[in-house]
């Protein structure tokens, strides 16, 4: 038996990653505010070192979700060539490519959780 896996689920699917990514951008510029906020409080070099690990983190996690936007762009265009040709299925080399677009996402949310988690611990100790 056969499932069919229609573009317009997938497209559904990308735009609420997008969503995703535009938001967790939008936070990460909100962090760093914060960071500096801590950084004209705080000049004890332990905050210090600790405020550069999560100014690094930061850079890394926005790089990282830049480069998801854009894989997510270029699988968009895709499921666009293939409804303008008419096919309503995605083909079985599109679905794999989307199944590991879901597990880069989930990934990426794992491990931006877990940043967030930590970066407000930081925060209720220094702001």
């Amino acid at each position: 038996m056969k499932q069919i896996i229609d573009n317009s689920d997938l497209h559904f699917e990308h735009k609420l990653w997008e969503k995703e990514i535009l938001f967790w951008l939008d936070e990460i510029r909100s962090f760093q505010n914060r960071l500096e906020e801590i950084q004209r409080k705080w000049t004890h070099p332990d905050v210090l070192v600790e405020m550069g690990q999560f100014q690094n983190q930061f850079i890394l996690h926005q790089g990282k979700i830049e480069e998801l936007k854009e894989e997510i762009e270029q699988h968009e265009l895709r499921i666009a060539g293939q409804f303008m040709a008419r096919e309503d299925a995605i083909d079985r080399v599109a679905l794999k490519y989307h199944q590991e677009m879901r597990d880069k996402m989930e990934t990426q949310r794992n491990l931006y959780i877990n940043l967030k988690t930590r970066f407000f611990s930081f925060l209720g100790k220094y702001m």
